[in-house]
């Protein structure tokens, strides 16, 4: 049984009285001294090798000619607003005169059955035989790389035309290339009035697909299977819709039938969008909802609920007679009831039938339900070739006017594409150019996140007047969300804000936390539906998801926490949120953390700070606008600094952000001296500090300045590298060292091993704040010092010893004591077993790490909705996981208990991330998680602990001085090796539907 007290824990293992007599709450003098000559001796070597003791003063002395003023959220997020608008209407300017080009040729041109007319097909272009002639629709077209377009290779004076491999030249295709030729002139006077325009397109209702201005790539197989009408075509054409899909199952529908049936419902479910809702109902002899947990409700359209969908399809093909009118009538009912409830689209109805006949005409259901208004559309798809029932669905077709008989596998595509005629002709009709902005997802081009701005294409010849409207097509260009992102003032945002942006389904558009790529460049499942409150869900109640969707403007507060370093470090703040809309296009929000992101300051400068931002010590935020370079073709070229210049000497007057620039030239100013000082420190540094490598510091406008005290070819690990995408300035995000200094007591550094190097640096940083009243860290400085050299430090301190004989009983080469140095989030930077370096304190020491939980020193729960969680090949889910926070999971969630029991100490070794339920192949599939984080308590200075495991086990902790360190004794006598490990492992949040 181990002793009730610390102290006489530490005399049963020889701790010697003068120092029990003189400690205080239990803490051996011992480790205070070495946690106090520790702290002092390596913050001496932080602030003298860093400069920020000269960096404050610096920026003392001008504090009196200095405004601070406190930033005005709502206004900050209305001008940021009128900006996003701005760029908006430009795309979608351009955009409607490309609809108003198309509508004009389509006018114009009179379809030839018998034309014969050569284009440039997008895969064949350039493309010789074996003679080396060029091939049909091939020909010479000269491609050259530009930044512009991610360094692919260009043609920026025409267009191609990608044709999906199972369609053919038929003359329709012909005749709809030949009069799109004209859009060739407007792609190209779009580009030159706005060059920060991408990619543009036509896509054609029969299929082709004009692009501009970029060649076609097709599959591994030589395959084209991109059809543009299953994609931003959709949205665009069509308004949003409530569909229900009725599959007929019975025995009939097997073999070739039954293959042609499962095509016939993945392909309809590739015209739904994310402002569509539906459900899939199967009959034979009964109804079978594919999705039991969604019995009389409709679910939206985003594609982890398609694909969902598809997975549990296949189960419900049995043998039977098909009760068509009972499935009739149960779709009838849900499209009604959901309708007025005032959820899904509010706007068009639709049943989808697939079936092989119909024994009945069912002409008292359609009376019942639907006549005489006919609010709900009927699309029947007859599957087979014969069908001893086909007379009574062709009747069904014709009393509500639409019939398609799908033979084969390959006539699929084309006739479910036939409705979205039928679906767009109000559209059509009453030519309403209806603009449309798509979901974020990922250019196939590169890693960029964008978004679309599309158009719909009406026909103006005589057969529109007659109620017969025909949509020619779709027109858009693409908007890369860096481009919007730079149009947020980040230096106005401060340390932790950031500017986001959502749909009006309550997706993300933009936000940084948003995570849309596996690794680097696979992208992940459902990326493109991820709910605002899926990333700010400490909002337990949606207030502000549901005041952004309803569009209004107003402010928010809450706590939260964000974490940092790839998950394993976070930060508790309080953010203030302010939201505007931006009138038919994704809202938008900005959120800055109190104290941090509310003041900032204006200092005076002239044009004779040029010289101080010339340095080559210099280095602004590659990812910033400072200067407006993108608008003009002739100013792309220009950095940053040179276009600052330009605009300071008057010769570019129009070059840009006069604030930003004042403010970044006054940081120039205000560090310059920085440069003279680590000069003189690299010149006379001491034998014993040649651990130090690197000075740097950063501003909040962006400025960085840098200083190597070792040759570069030297450095134990490269510093400020674009790789390094948490350790520099970027569009979103101030660097990890700056975020970090932030948090810290004023005039204290915070120590860590990078997560991204080879765990031989260390690095310490500190911010500087104007105004410590108003917690407005204006500027972070720091060192990089090498690991060996930080180390020697901690265990040089640690041979001090208070006993009046010299001879300490307590000391860290006793091998029954176990010292270590661990930061704030319990990571290891000092251990005597190397390999232990970097690791999680409670993977090496899990009784103590056990121990300080229960004292409530360190745990906080997180949650990730954007997980990606390993499955067994053919095991399934229920889709009560399905991803439709406010049309689905809302719901469930009141239906559902979690199954997440568990002991608060002992669950953490546990890794139920992967589910064991078959053998096979694994592959990543989305869920959700709940994961540790640890952050030590800052009213914990220092404690002691004991643990009852074979016997006796003690610890005790103290932090060190000046810094976000903590030095830990553990008395090892006693063996604990049986205790299990605390990680930092997530758990999957598994749910289950109560009966």
């Amino acid at each position: 049984m181990c002793s009730s007290s610390f102290l006489l824990l530490w005399i049963s293992v020889g701790l010697d009285v003068v120092e029990v007599a003189g400690s205080q709450q239990g803490i051996p003098l011992s480790v205070k001294l070495w946690a106090s000559a520790f702290g002092g001796e390596i913050k001496s070597i932080s602030a003298k090798y860093s400069g920020s003791q000269l960096l404050q003063k610096k920026y003392k002395e001008p504090e009196k000619s200095v405004r601070v003023e406190e930033i005005d959220g709502v206004k900050l997020v209305k001008n940021l607003a009128v900006k996003m608008e701005e760029m908006f209407r430009r795309k979608a300017e351009a955009t409607r005169r490309l609809v108003e080009a198309a509508e004009e040729a389509h006018h114009q041109h009179e379809d030839n059955p018998d034309l014969q007319y050569e284009y440039f097909n997008a895969v064949l272009i350039n493309e010789v035989d074996e003679e080396g002639n060029n091939v049909e629709l091939g020909g010479e077209f000269l491609l050259e790389p530009n930044d512009h377009f991610n360094n692919l290779s260009v043609n920026l004076s025409l267009s191609v035309v990608q044709v999906p491999t199972n369609m053919y030249n038929k003359p329709d295709i012909v005749n709809g290339v030949y009069w799109s030729e004209a859009l060739n002139k407007v792609f190209v006077d779009n580009f030159e009035r706005d060059p920060t325009l991408i990619w543009q397109y036509f896509g054609s209702a029969k299929g082709f697909f004009r692009q501009y201005p970029v060649k076609w790539h097709p599959d591994e197989h030589g395959v084209i299977g991109f059809d543009c009408r299953n994609r931003k075509y959709i949205q665009a054409a069509t308004s949003p819709k409530d569909v229900v899909i009725l599959v007929d199952v019975s025995g009939s529908m097997k073999g070739l039938r039954l293959t042609i049936a499962r095509q016939t419902v993945s392909s309809i479910l590739d015209t739904l969008g994310d402002d569509d809702f539906f459900n899939i109902i199967a009959y034979n002899q009964e109804i079978h909802y594919v999705e039991p947990c969604l019995n009389g409700t409709l679910v939206r359209a985003d594609r982890a609920n398609k694909d969902h969908f598809r997975e549990h399809l296949d189960k419900l093909f049995a043998k039977g007679i098909g009760l068509l009118g009972e499935a009739l009538s149960e779709a009838f009912t849900i499209l009604s009831d959901f309708n007025q409830t005032g959820r899904g689209s509010v706007c068009s109805q639709a049943i989808m039938l697939v079936t092989d006949g119909a024994t009945e005409m069912y002409d008292d259901v359609f009376e019942k339900y639907n006549w005489p208004e006919r609010k709900v559309r009927i699309f029947p798809y007859l599957i087979g070739r014969e069908s001893a029932f086909a007379d009574n669905l062709k009747w069904m077709a014709c009393a509500n006017k639409y019939f398609s008989q799908i033979s084969t596998l390959a006539d699929v595509q084309e006739n479910v594409m036939r409705y979205l005629h039928v679906m767009s002709r109000p559209k059509v009709i009453d030519h309403e150019h209806d603009t449309v902005w798509t979901e974020a997802y990922v250019d196939s081009a590169g890693p960029s996140l964008m978004t679309t701005v599309a158009m719909p294409v009406f026909s103006t010849k005589n057969e529109t007047q007659k109620n017969q409207g025909i949509l020619l097509g779709v027109v858009g260009t693409d908007i890369t969300l860096q481009e919007l992102m730079k149009l947020i003032p980040k230096h106005m945002l401060g340390i932790h804000g950031y500017a986001f942006a959502i749909t009006n389904n309550g997706y993300i558009l933009t936000h940084p936390d948003l995570r849309p790529l596996e690794g680097q460049k696979r992208r992940k499942p459902n990326y493109s539906s991820v709910d605002l409150s899926e990333v700010e869900w400490e909002d337990k109640d949606d207030t502000l998801r549901n005041a952004m969707v309803n569009r209004r403007t107003g402010t928010f507060s809450m706590e939260v926490k964000k974490t940092v370093d790839r998950g394993r470090r976070v930060l508790k703040m309080h953010n203030d949120y302010y939201y505007t809309d931006i009138k038919g296009t994704p809202f938008v929000g900005v959120a800055l953390s109190r104290g941090h992101g509310k003041y900032f300051f204006r200092g005076n400068v002239s044009v004779e700070a040029l010289r101080d931002l010339e340095q080559p010590d210099v280095a602004l935020a590659d990812e910033r606008t400072y200067c407006n370079t993108e608008e003009e073709h002739e100013h792309r070229h220009l950095t940053q600094i040179q276009a600052i210049k330009l605009f300071m000497t008057g010769r570019r007057p129009h070059l840009k952000d006069r604030e930003l620039i004042q403010e970044v030239l006054f940081d120039a100013v205000v560090t310059a001296p920085l440069e003279a000082y680590w000069t003189g420190l690299a010149l006379n540094k001491s034998n014993s500090d040649k651990g130090v490598e690197i000075a740097f510091l950063g501003t909040r406008t962006g400025l960085s300045r840098t200083n190597l005290f070792v040759p570069a070819d030297q450095l134990s690990n490269d510093f400020l590298t674009a790789e390094d995408k948490e350790g520099v300035f970027n569009a979103d995000h101030f660097p990890l060292w700056y975020k970090r200094a932030a948090e810290q007591v004023p005039g204290t550094f915070v120590y860590s091993i990078p997560f991204s190097t080879n765990k031989s640096v260390v690095l310490a940083s500190t911010a500087i704040q104007l105004l410590d009243d108003r917690k407005s860290p204006i500027v972070a400085v720091g060192i990089q010092m090498k690991l060996e050299f930080f180390q020697r430090k901690f265990w040089t301190a640690c041979r001090q010893c208070t006993a009046l004989d010299g001879k300490c009983s307590i000391s860290c080469d006793n091998e029954n004591i176990n010292c270590y140095l661990i930061d704030n989030n319990g990571f290891i930077l000092v251990t005597e077993e190397q390999s232990q370096t970097g690791l999680f304190f409670g993977e090496v020491e899990g009784a103590v790490m056990n121990k300080l939980l229960q004292m409530g020193s360190f745990k906080i729960t997180l949650y990730d909705y954007q997980a990606l969680c390993k499955e067994y090949a053919g095991s399934s889910d229920s889709a009560c996981t399905l991803s439709d926070p406010f049309s689905v999971v809302k719901w469930l969630l009141t239906e559902l208990v979690f199954l997440l029991e568990f002991n608060l100490y002992s669950w953490w070794n546990v890794d139920l991330s992967v589910k064991q339920r078959s053998r096979g192949k694994t592959m990543m599939v989305p869920c959700d998680t709940e994961y540790p984080a640890f952050v030590s308590e800052r009213t914990i200075k220092e404690t002691t602990g004991n643990i009852d495991c074979d016997g006796c086990f003690s610890f005790v902790i103290q932090q060190i001085p000046s810094s976000n360190l903590f030095m830990v004794v553990v008395d090892s006598k006693c063996d604990c090796s049986g205790a299990p490990p605390v990680t930092m492992d997530p758990i999957e949040i598994m749910y289950i539907l109560l009966k």
